[in-house]
């Protein structure tokens, strides 16, 4: 029987001729530098040999080379494949840095307790049971059915006035965010407003898509939204259940004022609902959006609840805007998998994904306690700030060089935390002056690790925050 491995293809980048010395070189390099990963299948050798213009000879003599050095495995009668072998680690090379092995990093999630089964089940179902008609490209908007799965679940669980129609399916957050600011962007907007502290990538995303990004002030109240009638910004980015990452609501004050300003400048509230489903100490809070379905476009992912591999995120969009943000997504493409969409809409209407939060709202709320616990312990004079909810929180210092000694002291014993200054806007103050004093303050982010590795985690980095407030 011929072996079905004897007719691959190999691209074989040559320069020079075709001896074993330069063949035997051009395969090696392909190895180490990963184009051919470990496992993956050669050609038989009077294949290769038949498409280099060689002799058989000649490509044996290479396999028998690098397979005597370890870089290929041969047996008879099975082929020829790419063993593992030592390679170089860019990572390691002089002058890198290296990731710290315990990450406690702001906005991150340990999917180690994804529910395998129950969306593997609903995959499957999703294979078994769709018509043929399915198989086919999806809407844009999203597949029907999740559609009408989120209207239903965002309205039950965060009050969020949507129907149907009003769903756009993405296949993240950054991508959603992409495709409102360009359609912003078509309709006259120049400018948008982001909050002082915030993901830099989501303010890359937004001038990428052509806008200025204008950063206002955040207090103990969240955004300080007094700011936007004299900006010239036709938008604002928003965090207001849980400001990401000072860990501070947007008070009831200036949601209303923020839904004021909307309404009389016919501007745009982006509400990033990004971990408001995990709040600790009572009910979460609501979303913006139900004060002002006209005015705001409410986003969320699955990102947090499940796994950022889902791949999945949800956009509710103002009537006013759909047929817009429809055209955008046309020309842009990247409509997620109808597949995952059909398990995802399957997933919420079984009522998994609800149990998905909570599995995941017990286990973060416990990390929090715990660290909160053991900075009472170690280090009194550190303080927790902001609402006891969400995947990070904010331990308060004094000023910015006792930030940058904490998350030096941190970053030696192996702990990777990040500094409140690495998420401030550039030069805010310029834009938006006010009189209050700079904050500063760590960043610590309890979601992304292993449970193996929580109370080692955030002992080492309390350790680290006590010993570098007192230096």
């Amino acid at each position: 029987m011929t072996d079905a491995a004897t007719g691959l293809d190999l691209y074989l980048p040559l320069h020079g001729g075709r001896s074993v010395r330069e063949i035997e070189a051009g395969l090696r390099a392909l190895v180490a530098g990963g184009r051919l990963p470990v496992g993956t299948r050669l050609p038989a050798s009077r294949v290769l040999a038949s498409d280099l213009g060689v002799a058989r000879n000649t490509v044996g003599e290479v396999y028998a080379r690098l397979a005597a050095e370890g870089w290929l495995q041969t047996r008879v009668g099975a082929g020829t494949w790419v063993a593992a072998v030592p390679r170089p680690d860019p990572s390691r090379s002089p002058g890198a840095q290296h990731p710290a092995p315990l990450d406690l990093r702001g906005g991150l999630v340990d999917a180690s307790d994804f529910p395998h089964a129950a969306w593997s089940g609903h995959v499957r179902r999703a294979v078994a049971e769709l018509p043929s008609a399915d198989f086919g490209y999806p809407d844009p908007a999203g597949v029907p059915a999740l559609r009408a799965s989120l209207a239903s679940y965002l309205a039950r669980t965060r009050g969020v006035v949507a129907d149907f129609d009003a769903v756009v399916v993405g296949s993240g957050f950054g991508d959603l965010l992409g495709l409102i600011a360009r359609t912003l962007r078509t309709r006259g907007t120049r400018r948008m407003a982001v909050e002082e502290y915030g993901h830099e990538r989501h303010r890359r995303i937004i001038e990428a898509a052509g806008l200025q990004v204008v950063p206002v002030p955040v207090d103990d109240e969240g955004a300080d939204v007094s700011h936007l009638a004299r900006l010239d910004v036709g938008g604002i980015l928003l965090t207001p259940a849980h400001q990401f990452p000072t860990g501070v609501p947007l008070s009831a004050a200036r949601r209303r004022a923020v839904v004021e300003w909307a309404r009389s400048s016919g501007g745009l509230v982006l509400e990033d609902d990004y971990d408001g489903e995990f709040r600790y100490d009572r009910r979460s809070v609501g979303a913006l959006q139900a004060l002002a379905p006209d005015a705001v476009v409410y986003l969320g992912s699955a990102s947090k609840a499940l796994a950022p591999s889902v791949g999945l995120a949800w956009a509710v969009v103002p009537a006013s805007l759909r047929d817009d943000v429809r055209a955008q997504r046309e020309v842009s493409g990247g409509v997620p998998s109808g597949l995952h969409q059909h398990a995802l809409s399957g997933f919420i209407d079984a009522f998994e994904y609800d149990r998905a939060v909570r599995r995941r709202r017990a286990r973060f709320r416990a990390r929090r306690e715990f660290f909160a616990t053991l900075l009472a312990q170690r280090a009194p004079q550190l303080q927790i700030e902001g609402l006891s909810a969400g995947l990070q929180c904010l331990v308060g210092v004094s000023d910015e060089s006792a930030e940058a000694r904490a998350v030096a002291r941190a970053h030696e014993r192996g702990v990777a935390v990040d500094g409140l200054s690495s998420f401030r806007a550039a030069d805010p103050r310029h834009t938006t002056p006010t009189a209050r004093s700079t904050p500063a303050g760590v960043v610590v982010g309890y979601g992304a690790l292993p449970p193996s590795r929580v109370e080692t985690g955030l002992e080492t980095l309390v350790d680290a925050l006590a010993e570098a407030v007192t230096a």
